[in-house]
């Protein structure tokens, strides 16, 4: 049962987040990604030409593409040395966790299928291998959705961001080795707090290295609260939704997936952690290692909770963490996360110009392909940073005349000059998407119009609005007339009302699959692209059936008992909760922790360190029992679990928590 299966993505090696292959997803920092191997299989779209609508539109960008002047090809080439003679890395068992071959589809010329300017920068993204950054530094590239970076610090390399999964990291190391120079790891930095960044660190190193001291991991203060924390209460959903964002269940290819738009796609190798051992705490803290000194920026609520930039004196060089990216980035992740500060980003890039670029010669970061030379550093990071800021100032200019989200979103555009170089365009994040979110960060969900304040909810309203409009064929038929025109927007929101009005629906379903298709061959985001093909895969197929959820074991490991128990709170039923109070102390025998459990009124209340003597029991148990009963479905009665008073009580609170959902329905009722 789906409970069962969680456990298992709890508590096995082959996690069912961040696992080997094809089935559940993980949800953590900012990362929601690879898939189990043994899912169903994917199913191939029928084909879709693209519209002679959608042809016309992309004349711009295909006009913007062809007048490029291939600065950023070179860029993306430069010191390249080799990459994998196999293009298939794959895990223990000898499954595939990454197929370097298989964005090759992208040296074609762009097909009608896809937006010039997006194909343009898949090509840049994707290109793979080791290369030459500067004088004792290179990185790799194109084996996962982020790069992972390698300081020669004399007495061994200084690995910067490991990649998403143990394979593609020991891979990336292997290559490194075998052209450079073998060299023993004796440091890892984690850049910032999203898996990405981390997650290969067992590739690279071993704990036993770190426990002796021979391995430093060094990361930003906060960086363990909130590489387990940003996404575990609402993990389930975000997971969900993280399918739309990354193309997970689309095919790659011309039709389908062609990167999420800020690196390659995710490995689907183990997640990995090891705690830091060195807490970056300061802007202007310096560490040595080696004979590399590394002087840091902190840069907190910017691209992740905890961040930091580096810069190595003897090396002139500047390392930008995901703060600079050849791409606009998220300020809300159409996964779902908390509304990033893109005035804090603007600052930070500020702060990063006026103390770095200067002595700097080369800067590279955590995706996306180094800059050279002091001049484009400069234009480089002030471009970036004015973009950033622009969007947050028009957008609070904007909503302070009286624009609400989607009017904001409508009419805010970037100015040319900013707007015309790559590494503004919206490819991750775009100008509508993240006004929006600034939006949301100051004003709220609510626009001030009162018909808004309570509105019908989605399937009951579509019902009344369809009646209103003459029935199903009627909407039908002016969502065919919008389509062959070409209003692919007003056609979608038509035929979404008659999807979830109800009845038969597979004639208007197929009709807002092929418009939702017209919209991702458009999309210039790889994000917008992911999620409209997406859409359209599920209102054909269904939603792939894909195991729950988990967290890898060493994320789980991390992750403090409080923690689970809020998670076990937000999963509580209320109904047999209000017919069920209770009060237990929970005693986890193999951590020494004690916690209050009450439930009342609904509500699941836990308290770190207190007992209450009037509880109705005090169960001894280890935090494998905890999670096994608690969250697996794992009958009491078959742990070693010993309760001291009402012996059925335990048993009562465990059946309070319902099993988890992660293939609910998106685009149907």
């Amino acid at each position: 049962m789906a409970r069962g299966r969680f456990l298992l993505g709890l508590l096995s090696g082959a996690v069912l987040t961040g696992a080997v292959g094809a089935g559940g997803l993980y949800a953590f920092g900012g990362v929601i990604g690879p898939m189990l191997i043994g899912a169903p299989a994917i199913p191939k779209p029928p084909p879709v030409a693209a519209s002679q609508a959608s042809r016309e539109m992309l004349a711009d960008a295909a006009a913007r593409v062809a007048a490029d002047d291939r600065q950023d090809f070179a860029d993306a080439e430069r010191g390249y040395i080799a990459t994998l003679a196999d293009p298939l890395i794959r895990n223990d068992k000898g499954e595939v966790v990454f197929d370097l071959s298989s964005y090759d589809f992208l040296k074609n010329p762009a097909p009608d299928t896809a937006n010039p300017s997006l194909w343009r920068h898949a090509q840049i993204i994707t290109k793979h291998g080791l290369f030459k950054v500067a004088d004792g530094i290179w990185q790799v590239r194109g084996f996962d959705v982020s790069t992972v970076s390698f300081i020669d610090a004399g007495a061994g390399w200084i690995v910067v961001d490991p990649l998403t999964t143990v394979e593609v990291a020991r891979a990336a190391l292997g290559l490194v080795n075998q052209h450079v120079g073998a060299k023993p790891v004796i440091a890892v930095v984690y850049s910032h707090s999203h898996g990405d960044h981390y997650g290969g660190v067992l590739g690279v190193t071993s704990r036993e290295d770190v426990a002796s001291g021979k391995v430093r991991i060094i990361a930003p203060d906060g960086f363990m609260e909130h590489s387990v924390s940003e996404n575990i209460i609402a993990g389930p959903a975000m997971g969900r939704r993280a399918r739309y964002q990354f193309g997970l269940t689309l095919p790659r290819g011309p039709e389908g997936e062609m990167t999420s738009g800020l690196g390659p796609g995710l490995s689907r190798g183990v997640i990995s952690l090891i705690a830091p051992t060195d807490i970056v705490t300061k802007t202007g803290q310096t560490i040595t290692i080696g004979d590399v000194v590394m002087e840091f920026q902190v840069t907190p609520g910017t691209e992740a909770p905890a961040e930091m930039n580096f810069y190595l004196p003897g090396k002139r060089a500047l390392f930008m963490a995901e703060n600079a990216n050849l791409t606009m980035h998220n300020l809300l992740p159409a996964r779902g996360a908390l509304v990033r500060d893109a005035k804090a980003w603007a600052d930070y890039l500020t702060q990063s110009i006026r103390l770095y670029v200067h002595k700097s010669d080369v800067m590279f970061a955590a995706h996306g392909i180094p800059r050279f030379g002091q001049a484009n550093i400069a234009a480089f990071l002030t471009s970036h940073r004015d973009a950033y800021k622009f969007l947050h100032d028009q957008t609070v200019r904007l909503m302070n005349a009286g624009l609400n989200g989607p009017e904001i979103a409508e009419v805010l555009k970037l100015p040319e000059v900013l707007a015309k170089q790559w590494f503004n365009r919206g490819y991750y994040g775009t100008m509508s998407h993240n006004s929006k979110a600034i939006y949301q960060r100051y004003m709220g969900w609510y626009d001030a119009n009162p018909a808004n304040l309570w509105p019908l909810p989605q399937e009951e309203a579509a019902v009344r609005i369809v009646e209103a409009m003459g029935g199903a064929d009627a909407v039908m038929a002016r969502a065919k007339a919008a389509s062959d025109a070409g209003e692919y927007r007003w056609a979608a929101m038509l035929l979404n009302y008659v999807v979830f009005a109800g009845g038969e629906t597979k004639p208007a379903r197929d009709m807002l699959a092929g418009v939702y298709t017209q919209l991702g061959y458009q999309s210039e985001a790889g994000t917008w692209r992911n999620i409209y093909l997406t859409g359209a895969q599920e209102l054909r197929d269904g939603a792939l059936k894909l195991p729950p959820l988990g967290l890898s074991p060493d994320v789980l490991a991390a992750t403090p008992t409080a923690m689970l128990l809020d998670f076990a709170a937000v999963r509580l039923n209320p109904e047999r909760a209000l017919a069920a109070p209770l009060t237990i102390n929970l005693v986890l025998t193999d951590r020494e922790e004690t916690h209050l459990v009450t439930v009342e009124n609904g509500v699941l209340i836990h308290e770190e360190g207190v007992t209450d003597p009037a509880a109705g029991a005090t169960v001894r148990l280890t935090r494998m029992d905890l999670l096994a009963t608690l969250f697996a479905g794992v009958a009491v009665e078959t742990r070693s679990i010993a309760s001291e008073g009402d012996g059925a009580l335990y048993g009562r609170l465990a059946g309070l928590i319902e099993p988890l959902d992660t293939n609910f329905n998106i685009v149907t009722p």
